[in-house]
């Protein structure tokens, strides 16, 4: 199946994919970054998975999330009848779980079962028997129980179960999970947990305020960010899978299970907006501890409880989505200097108290020592928004970024009656504003550039206007804006920067797809410089590129026309979020 093929569904601590031929194909227990036990999807049947599906039938007949929830329905048409397929995880109790539910709608269907668990990404074929009734499976660290009346037989490592369903029937599955040296767990009735799971969305859901046309546009991506949530500390997952590739047999394979600064704080930011001051604070609080300890230490991405250490591994067992290796977890970037968060940090703390959020005790202590960090650092050159693994550069985004934390510190003070060296950071402001108007701009071709001294764009340059480093009506904004979309465009989408032989930025081989989010900046810009008809026409564009459950990915290759790296993917349903609010 395609990436565009799967639905989400989780519990906020963990997340599940389920393809449109009703197989789960990943699944990781019980935190978003812990090994899996359903690997297909980077793999094979070998590799582990779930599948429940009509015999003889491939993809179903259609699929939707049950209103503004995260239970997700899949429908079969066959011959003989017509019949449900129900998925969800259930808000976290004792253990994780995932419960699958069989309905007959009209008819009588033939129904089939196979379920091949693998934990450590595959790696480990369990130990299974049957316990008082229960399936158990176990191995290492994990453990497994399956509920179900229906009768499942073990062969070759999997278990496989057929029966048939009539109209009005349903039949159930629980899985659970728990850790392989604590007692049984205890068994949850699938119907409870049904009503309890829909009762949390919906309730959830209901919460946000935005007028009718906004809130129909943003509520699935508003659901989805809250599904890529860690409930326990507040952080968001950029994505819930690794190393999808952002180009299909290529190395730019990535683990995203993990909580990126930037992506946070433009969370916090799109959650107030829409109504979500409680999770808003969750967040915060999660950035305050995350970037708390000294500046100098200050990581891009944690992990998902705050861990530092995200050392990056290869899997050599798993053959990579359609043969994309290699397959990988951790991440390197974690050490990387990224100058840009600190804007995005800053600008997040001055947004949420603008926006009535309450003013933390040592929240100003904190910004200002990065802001002091940042004074003696903003003239580095670093590896940027984009995390190349080619040299550092004086990326120009980066130096806006600065400038950004800059003004946000210098309208705290003014704004909101903060205290702290407003001369100095105006001084820092000017300087860091006249640098990237001089070495950050191309005056021949009338447009910024990826760094200092290149030729090359970078879609980053879009927020120019959107973080209000120049006005939109500025000459240099609007000949930005039409050299991006000149040099940067493929079939209407646009790209992060060149990819050639003749620009190693990134130093990695292949090309890629068009990144999404950087498209929703190019609408937001086009509306800020007057072009609204041509900036509703994208935005709507972009819209259809969700699947049929409304889910985006990172890239989308407008040739092949499929999605592309890591899915769901937090930064793109945040920009949606973002030029949704910007365009109603």
């Amino acid at each position: 199946m395609r990436i565009e093929d799967y639905a989400l569904i989780g519990d906020t601590q963990s997340a599940a994919l389920v393809g449109r031929d009703g197989s789960i194909d990943w699944l990781c227990l019980p935190r978003f970054d812990s090994p899996a036990c359903f690997a297909k999807l980077l793999g094979d049947e070998s590799n582990g998975f779930w599948r429940l599906a009509p015999a003889g039938h491939e993809m179903a007949t259609r699929r939707a999330y049950v209103d503004d929830t995260l239970i997700l329905e899949t429908i079969w048409e066959t011959s003989t009848g017509t019949v449900k397929v129900i998925d969800f995880m259930p808000p976290r109790h004792a253990n994780p779980a995932l419960v699958r539910i069989v309905e007959g709608v009209s008819g009588i269907v033939r129904m089939t079962t196979e379920i091949s668990i693998r934990f450590d990404y595959g790696s480990i074929v369990p130990w299974a028997r049957r316990l008082g009734g229960r399936l158990h499976a176990i191995g290492g660290p994990d453990s497994v129980w399956i509920d179900t009346a229906v009768n499942l037989k073990g062969s070759g490592g999997r278990h496989t179960g057929v029966f048939a369903i009539a109209a009005g029937q349903r039949r159930s599955f629980v899985f659970t999970w728990h850790p392989s040296h604590q007692p049984e767990p205890g068994i949850i009735d699938p119907g409870e947990q049904f009503t309890e799971t829909s009762r949390f969305w919906t309730e959830w859901a209901s919460r946000c305020w935005l007028p009718g046309r906004c809130r129909a546009t943003v509520i699935r991506s508003l659901i989805t960010l809250k599904a890529l949530t860690y409930s326990p500390t507040g952080g968001v997952v950029a994505a819930p899978t690794t190393s999808l590739p952002e180009h299909l047999g290529g190395v730019r394979n990535w683990d995203y299970r993990y909580c990126w600064l930037r992506d946070a704080a433009m969370t916090l930011d799109a959650l107030t907006e829409s109504g979500y001051v409680t999770e808003a604070g969750a967040w915060l609080d999660w950035l305050l501890r995350a970037v708390a300890g000294r500046p100098e230490d200050l990581q891009i991405m944690y992990g998902v409880a705050g861990e530092r250490r995200l050392p990056e591994l290869t899997l050599d067992w798993l053959a990579g989505f359609e043969g994309s290796r290699p397959v990988r977890i951790g991440n390197g970037a974690a050490g990387q200097l990224q100058l840009d968060v600190y804007g995005e940090v800053l600008n997040c703390f001055y947004r949420a108290r603008k926006l009535g959020m309450p003013p933390h005790d040592y929240a100003w202590t904190i910004v200002s020592r990065l802001m002091d960090f940042l004074e003696r650092s903003w003239t580095q050159p670093d590896e940027g928004l984009w995390e190349v693994r080619g040299p550092r550069r004086h990326f120009v985004h980066s130096k806006v970024m600065a400038w950004v934390a800059a003004d946000r510190q210098v309208r705290a003070i003014e704004e909101l009656g903060h205290t702290g060296p407003l001369r100095r950071w105006r001084a820092m402001r000017a300087r860091i504003h006249a640098e990237v108007c001089d070495r950050g701009f191309d005056r021949e071709r009338g447009t910024f550039t990826q760094s200092y001294g290149s030729r090359e764009l970078d879609a980053a340059l879009l927020l120019i206007p959107i973080v209000g480093f120049l006005p939109p009506e500025d000459p240099r904004v609007i000949g930005t804006i039409e050299a991006i979309e000149r040099e940067l465009m493929t079939d209407c989408f646009v790209l992060r920067y060149p990819i050639s032989e003749s620009n190693d930025v990134d130093g990695l081989p292949g090309s890629e797809g068009a990144f999404l989010a950087c498209s929703f900046w190019l609408a937001e810009a086009l509306d800020l410089v007057g072009r609204k008809d041509e900036a509703r026409d994208l935005f709507e564009r972009l819209l259809t590129l969700s699947n049929d459950v409304g889910l985006l990915p990172e890239e989308y290759d407008p040739v092949q026309r499929r999605h592309l790296g890591n899915f769901p993917q937090a930064f793109t349903h945040l920009h949606l979020i973002h030029t949704a609010l910007a365009l109603c």
